[in-house]
């Protein structure tokens, strides 16, 4: 019998803010790699998610939303969308179950300006919260609007429609190798995750403009033998008032957030971990290229 060739290739995932991208790559994968909040905006770099299947392999980029920018970090952000609808062989565009309105549609002047060669398949989410009938007039108007090779109603958190996505996916992408050993899942740096995870929780701990104005900075990781990890890391926010809705009374909301932060970290690693960390002040630092370049942010 001939033998079917193995199949691979990149596929991003993109969309407004908080349309559940994040929680679509988790579930694809089985588990978390990407931070997830009930903010927008909680994506802020590109995050690899690796899925090796049977005869093939599918690499997945989680981006930020895509939006109007204030800042200089939320110029680079978009930006960074933009870049991962290039160099890939097929877009999620990923939506709520709604009518498209302006948002979406810049979104789709975008997809229009980079699907040479590329499979675009609209994913529309959160189908457990709505009946049947209400989703084919919105079927119908974004396929008036765009000429979308697929498209699939799916519900990222519970898992309906993933498998189809996947089947669907196989038929675009090329022959190609394993570009990553079977095993793996991401590519992110234990370190990296570890601050997504802090910052997480901080997002989840406060509101309005705090959650943004943060950025979160490992310090230190030191692994010694018999002992706990022992991880320290920065907290840096724009305004000096945020320092103390972080850090809360008495210290116990920078207390409540290490606290939740840890016991994710440990699950992550394997190990136990003494977490300590520091909030600090870098004014306006979203606004500040080279402030933005030293938080290793991109």
């Amino acid at each position: 019998m001939e033998k079917k060739a193995f199949r691979s290739g990149y596929v991003s995932i993109v969309g407004r803010p908080n349309v559940g991208k994040s929680t679509l790559l988790n579930t694809i994968l089985g588990q978390k790699v990407s931070i997830v909040t009930k903010k927008p905006q909680t994506t802020r770099n590109r995050i690899i998610g690796i899925k090796t299947i049977e005869g093939a392999q599918i690499i997945f980029i989680d981006t930020p939303g895509i939006h109007k920018p204030v800042t200089k970090f939320g110029e680079l952000m978009v930006k960074e969308s933009k870049e991962a609808m290039r160099e890939v062989d097929a877009i999620l565009f990923m939506v709520e179950p709604r009518l498209p309105g302006p948002g979406e549609e810049e979104v789709l002047k975008l997809l229009s300006k980079a699907r040479d060669r590329k499979a675009v398949f609209l994913l529309i989410n959160k189908v457990d919260t709505v009946k049947k009938p209400k989703m084919l007039p919105i079927m119908a108007e974004y396929s008036r609007i765009f000429r979308f090779d697929e498209i699939i109603p799916v519900s990222a958190l519970q898992g309906d429609g993933i498998g189809v996505l996947l089947e669907r996916l196989l038929a675009y992408l090329p022959e190609g190798p394993r570009y990553y050993p079977d095993d793996l899942v991401t590519d992110q740096l234990e370190r990296s995750m570890a601050a997504e995870i802090i910052r997480e929780k901080i997002m989840e701990a406060t509101s309005e403009e705090v959650p943004h104005a943060v950025a979160v900075e490992i310090v230190s990781w030191e692994e010694p033998e018999g002992g706990a990890v022992r991880i320290s890391a920065n907290i840096w926010v724009e305004r000096e008032g945020q320092k103390g809705i972080i850090i809360g009374k008495s210290g116990q909301g920078l207390k409540a957030i290490g606290t939740a932060a840890r016991a994710d970290i440990e699950r992550l690693i394997n190990a136990r971990v003494f977490l300590e960390l520091w909030v600090k002040l870098k004014r306006d630092w979203r606004s500040d290229t080279r402030a933005i370049s030293e938080l290793g942010l991109r």
